[in-house]
């Protein structure tokens, strides 16, 4: 009698624990949501999709704000946003796939495939592999080039072809230096090599066997999907609506299109180690290849850090660090107007996907936040209280803009007439740019980015001020200088335009022999 009592005791503890257990998950849940909530207001952020998956399952999905400010439409987790540089770990899978199926190794010579292919170094051109493409260690600069492709028109071989022209930054396999041309590279590998674009293989392999139906890798597609949120830029500390940017001629480093619901799949799947159901997409070779560290950062183990880690570094196709003792595995994207973050914490069968429509965006500290309530990290910290008040120091001290203008001298004239720069210009690293007169307005044209295009007003001296005919999310301000000889003869002209992420500084147009 007393064994039964105290059987019957223990149903009831387990029954009352579990439904505690429960009850805490949902108050968890609830707490998350509110938290976001506040979170959205806070960074004036236009619309934000939050989506956790745990144990194979997608337990939470946040939506806030408003798919485009001045609409009225809300964002749920089948609302599309641009994912970016996150597509990059799609473009390692495939790799890692035609591995698998003995059409490439991992250390086959870009110059295999794509005999065009040249870095700034002979000898470096034909040593680097694709294992050195996909981890950002050939030497370039992070985000240096990526004026070639931006708003381009140019076929992807086009692209790699001026990747010769883009500086040395440094020493071979010898630093990291983040390059979307890299991966523009690694995509045509893939046409090349199966016969078959870089979205078609991605519909193919990953997101048709996954489920991914609202997936796309084609503007085009887009408002045959609909339910998607619309880019937003910043100025003066306000939101304003941007055009949606073509990326499909350089998908492979940044062209998905996806929402929470199928980021949760495309998470799980990695979270299950390539296995999908009953096939095994990627062998455990690929994923241990894909998730080993080729490119190491420092840290710093004087001191303590928030995430109490002790490593950081690239894989292929995705960041790699500890998180308390926990492998993180993650990345991020940037569109313009979008910006997103995909984490997993594969220790703990987590995935955290973050997507939203802004510039000044949350991203990392709505995820934090997430992984802290998630593993039960005993902080107090708000993350996005903290990461908002860096954020607005950051810009706050971000002077260049306010400089520049304070320095212009008033009330000069140009030393060079107009009509003595007026002409074609050729860049080594980006081709034909112009300078022309288009009724009585001075115009700058980029041969194949018409969304580029500029008018030009003079700022003092022989400095004239850029004003961009399109919105544009990572820059604004800018100004060309006319460049001379001693018989002060136009050679050329150079840029000037302050932001973090493309360096018209580097395309040095001059003028080819008349």
């Amino acid at each position: 009698m007393r064994k039964i009592s105290c059987l019957i005791i223990i149903a009831h503890f387990l029954f009352y624990t579990g439904i505690q257990a429960q009850s805490e998950t949902k108050i968890n849940l609830e707490e998350i949501d509110k938290y976001y909530e506040k979170m959205v207001k806070d960074w004036d952020i236009p619309s934000a999709s939050i989506g956790i998956v745990k144990d194979g399952k997608l337990i939470f999905t946040g939506n806030y704000g408003v798919l485009e400010i001045g609409a009225n439409q809300k964002p749920n987790e089948h609302s599309l946003y641009a994912i970016a540089s996150n597509s990059k770990a799609f473009t390692s899978a495939i790799i890692g796939m035609l591995v698998q199926e003995g059409k490439l190794h991992w250390n086959d010579k870009v110059q295999k495939h794509l005999p065009y292919f040249e870095l700034y170094d002979p000898w470096v051109s034909s040593h680097t592999t694709i294992r050195d493409i996909l981890s950002h260690r050939v030497g370039l600069g992070t985000f240096s080039g990526d004026n070639i492709w931006y708003k381009s028109d140019l076929p992807a071989e086009d692209i790699i072809k001026r990747v010769k022209h883009v500086p040395q930054a440094f020493d071979f396999r010898a630093g990291f230096g983040y390059s979307n041309l890299m991966y523009i590279t690694a995509g045509e590998i893939i046409e090349t090599v199966t016969g078959k674009s870089w979205g078609e293989n991605v519909q193919e392999r990953i997101l048709d066997p996954l489920g991914m139906d609202r997936t796309i890798s084609s503007l085009n597609d887009l408002d045959l999907k609909g339910n998607y949120a619309t880019p937003h830029a910043r100025k003066d500390d306000k939101n304003y609506t941007i055009p949606w940017t073509k990326w499909d001629n350089v998908a492979a480093t940044g062209g998905l299109i996806s929402s929470v619901s199928d980021v949760a799949k495309w998470m799980i799947f990695n979270l299950n180690h390539g296995i999908n159901g009953q096939d095994t997409l990627l062998s455990k070779a690929t994923r241990n290849r894909i998730w080993t560290p080729h490119n190491n950062f420092t840290v710093d183990h004087t001191s303590e850090n928030d995430f109490n880690r002790h490593f950081n570094s690239y894989g292929l196709g995705w960041g790699l660090s500890d998180y308390h003792g926990r492998l993180r595995v993650g990345h991020t994207g940037g569109y313009d107007g979008m910006i997103t973050a995909i984490t997993l914490i594969p220790d703990e069968n987590l995935g955290v996907v973050v997507l939203t429509n802004g510039t000044k965006s949350p991203i990392m500290a709505a995820t934090y936040y997430a992984l802290d309530k998630m593993l039960g990290v005993p902080t107090n910290k708000d993350w996005s209280a903290e990461s908002l008040k860096n954020t607005n120091r950051r810009i706050k001290n971000d002077t260049r803009i306010a400089d520049r203008k304070n320095s212009r001298v008033l009330n000069t004239k140009p030393i060079t007439q107009a009509k003595d720069f007026i002409g074609a210009y050729h860049s080594d690293v980006y081709g034909k740019i112009s300078i022309t007169k288009k009724d009585d307005a001075l115009k700058l044209e980029f041969a194949h980015s018409s969304f580029l295009s500029a008018t030009l007003t003079h700022w003092n001296y022989d400095v004239w001020q850029i004003h961009w005919d399109h919105p544009q999310a990572w820059f604004s301000f800018g100004t060309i200088k006319i460049r001379t000889n001693n018989k002060l003869e136009v050679t050329g002209f150079d840029f000037d335009v302050p932001n973090d992420d493309f360096f018209f500084e580097e395309l040095k147009p001059y003028r080819k022999n008349r």
